[in-house]
Formats: structure tokens, sequence, C-alpha cells
């Protein structure tokens, strides 16, 4: 999954500061809405885009719901140690080897939710990964108003320390959401959460 990164990454750089107001939206709102103007930029440029040619010539930008504060909450971390690494499924035959890094706990809507953090066991080969996680999810709006094989959300290790948040507002599809040549994990039954996250990308079929 190396080669996609680049993209990926587009994902993971919003503002964790204060949300100061400047002319009546946040500096984390105006932060998040260049992210994905710029993820949009990436899709619509036939030499960077992973759509299929056709895809890229109809492009008019991914479908988001509004940024929402709320669906960036606190929540506590809990180390895992000694986990046996596993081959995560995935939507072709490929088997990618993950261990169960960590669990997030948090309230969102009211309910009490956990996700599972993963680590890639190839990533943290390469250097500038190497502190990479990723936590794969499905929730009740997954196949109605979200993709039905689930969204992706990526941090970064350091990003548990002190008072960690989880912000579903920078959830994104997999890959194979867009183009069926890509091979994309299948987040566990661990991670299927039973609430609505109406935060982040949408899906709109094509």
């Amino acid at each position: 999954m190396i080669k996609v990164n680049s993209l990926i990454i587009l994902f993971l750089t919003v503002f964790f500061g204060n949300a100061l107001q400047v002319n009546g939206q946040s500096a984390y709102e105006k932060t998040l809405q260049h992210d994905r103007d710029s993820i949009d930029v990436v899709f619509g440029d036939a030499e960077q885009s992973i759509l299929t040619a056709e895809d890229v010539a109809d492009f008019h930008g991914l479908t988001y719901y509004p940024i929402d504060i709320s669906y960036r909450v606190p929540c506590s971390f809990k180390r895992l140690k000694s986990q046996k690494p596993f081959q995560m499924k995935t939507s072709t035959d490929r088997l990618p080897t993950y261990v169960a890094y960590g669990k997030l706990t948090f309230k969102v809507n009211g309910e009490q939710c956990e996700l599972t953090v993963y680590q890639n066991l190839d990533l943290i080969k390469n250097k500038e990964y190497a502190d990479y996680l990723f936590i794969p999810f499905i929730d009740e709006t997954s196949g109605n108003e979200t993709y039905g094989a689930g969204r992706y959300m990526d941090i970064r290790i350091g990003d548990l320390e002190d008072n960690p948040v989880i912000d579903f507002n920078t959830c994104y599809n997999p890959y194979c959401a867009y183009n069926n040549r890509y091979s994309c994990p299948v987040p566990p039954s661990e991670n299927h959460l039973t609430v609505p996250i109406r935060a982040g990308v949408k899906y709109t079929p094509h």
C-alpha cells in the first residue's frame, strides 16, 4: 500500500490545535476544507488519480458530510502487548500482515464505543511509515450513505500521547471504492460500530 500512501497522507494533515474563529469559520474547519479541496485536485488529475480514465473525465469532487466538530472526540488509549500477527482479509486474495496495536474507547452520539488500532508489519520496515497506524471500521451508515465495505482513518503513534482525539471528519473510503484494481483491507468484526458516523467522506456509486 506504500504506493498510494502519498494520497492517504493528504487525509492526515488535519490541524489539531484550538478551534479559533476566523471570519465565522474556525482554523480547524479551514484547514480540513483545504485538505478536502487538495484531495479533489489529486482525484481529478489524470496523472495522479486512482480513478479510471472514464471516471476522471466525469469527476466533480468527492461528497462529504459537513464538517462537524462533535465528531472530533476525546478518547482513551490502551496499548495491547504480546499480540500475535494476523493476516487481514482484503477485497482480493491479498493477505497483508497486521498486529493489533491498541484499543481506543470513546463516546459518540452518547454511546460508548471501541475501535482497535492496527499496525502493518510491512510498513514498519519503512522509516517514513514506521509510526503509521490504521483504523478500519464499519458503522450504521455503511452500505447506505457511505461505502458498504467500511471506511478508514490513519493516525501516528505520537497522536496517542497526552489526551488523544479521534477525528471522524478525516475518515476516507478504501481505494477499491473507486477502482476495483486496488486491494483493500476489510474491517475486522471487532471494528463494527453500532452507531451511525455521519462524518468524513460519503460514497456515490459510479
